[in-house]
Formats: structure tokens, sequence, C-alpha cells
């Protein structure tokens, strides 16, 4: 399974022409299985810039594979552990929630497509398998 961080969300949304939306276009054509975490769902729909696109977001998002821990405690306990970890090491995560966007894909085993650094910083620390598309 791939999962979809919010920063190819997005791009994909602002009809960016991307590295990351072409790898996301393709991996659809090709019917592999997807999911996009809850979280990016909620970071995607608090940028909508008016009720408009609100309501269009949240049917697109909708009929999405979404993707929730099945231990939201064990989840967010282990995603504070992924950047206490980080920064014991000197590594900066910028994000915390892209440390629960990792522990959810590491939960379901998936492929992690994202254009944001904080992932491959995490590699570092976790065995998480990622699709970089850095720009």
């Amino acid at each position: 399974m791939i999962v979809i961080d919010t920063s190819v969300l997005v791009d994909l949304c602002r009809g960016y022409d991307t590295p990351a939306v072409a790898a996301l276009t393709r991996i659809e054509q090709e019917g592999t299985p997807l999911g996009v975490p809850m979280i990016c769902c909620q970071e995607v729909l608090q940028g909508a810039r008016d009720e408009r696109e609100w309501r269009r977001l949240f049917d697109v998002l909708s009929t999405q594979h979404l993707l929730a821990p099945p231990d939201p405690w064990e989840a967010h306990v282990e995603a504070a552990r992924i950047r206490f970890d980080a920064r014991r090491k000197g590594l900066t995560i910028r994000s915390t929630v892209d440390c629960l966007v990792a522990q959810v894909a590491l939960y379901v085993g998936g492929v992690l497509l994202h254009a944001d650094e904080d992932f491959e910083r995490i590699k570092e620390i976790r065995p998480l398998e990622t699709m970089p598309m850095l720009g």
C-alpha cells in the first residue's frame, strides 16, 4: 500500500505539476492500493480558503481509503517517541504531525509518498519505507 502524505495532497489540490503529483497519478492509474492518514485529511481541510473549496476537498477526501491507527494512544506515544529519539540523535523533525503520519505508515506496512524532508530524517531512526519526491 502507498500512504499519501499531506505534502503530495496539497500539490495535487493546487494543481501543481510536481514529481510527487506525477507519481501519485501513475500509482492511481496502475491500480496500486492507496491510503490517506486521517490526520492528512485534517491538514488539507483546514487549509481550505472558503466554503466552496471546503466542500470540494471534503467530497474528494471522503471517497479515499482513510488510515487510522488501531490504537490511537499507542500511535501518539510512538509518534512522540519518534520525535524524542530524533532529537536525541541531533535530528530536527519540524512537524509533530509528520511523526504521526510516519507511525501510521509503519503500522500499515506501507510505503510513504511524500515531498517533505522530515520523513527522510525519520528514516534514520525508524524502518520507514518512502518514495521521496523532494524538489
